[in-house]
């Protein structure tokens, strides 16, 4: 059982930074894929960025050039840093980790990002 728990969301104006964390329960990465996601109250869950066991990442089109997700193996935590806030980049935002093959996927609790004037 993999537990993750997310940190570092909150309110920011337009154009602001926020860098969120996800704190895993051991050391998990070079089993998982680890994955950001992020929900507004009646839409499909949205990913947003991956980083794979072996470093490389990946995003989506929203998101590209104003986020960054890395990982520190040795604190076993995950971060996006999120740059350029946009309003429609609210949301709560989820941590994901997947098994190589997909066998395993575990989620944390979700922290709410808005942004607002």
């Amino acid at each position: 059982q993999v537990q993750l728990v997310e940190s570092g969301g909150g309110l920011v104006q337009p154009g602001g930074s926020l860098r969120l964390s996800c704190s895993a329960s051991g050391s998990i990465f070079s089993r998982y894929a680890m994955g950001w996601y992020r929900q507004v109250p009646g839409k499909q869950r949205e990913w947003v960025a991956v980083i794979a066991t072996a470093g490389s990442t990946n995003y989506a089109d929203s998101v590209k050039g104003r986020f960054t997700i890395s990982k520190d193996n040795a604190e076993n935590t995950v971060y996006l840093l999120m740059n350029r806030l946009k309003p429609e980049d609210t949301a709560v935002y989820y941590c994901n980790a997947r098994s190589i093959g997909g066998a395993a996927n575990y989620w944390g609790q979700g922290t709410q990002v808005t942004v607002s004037s």
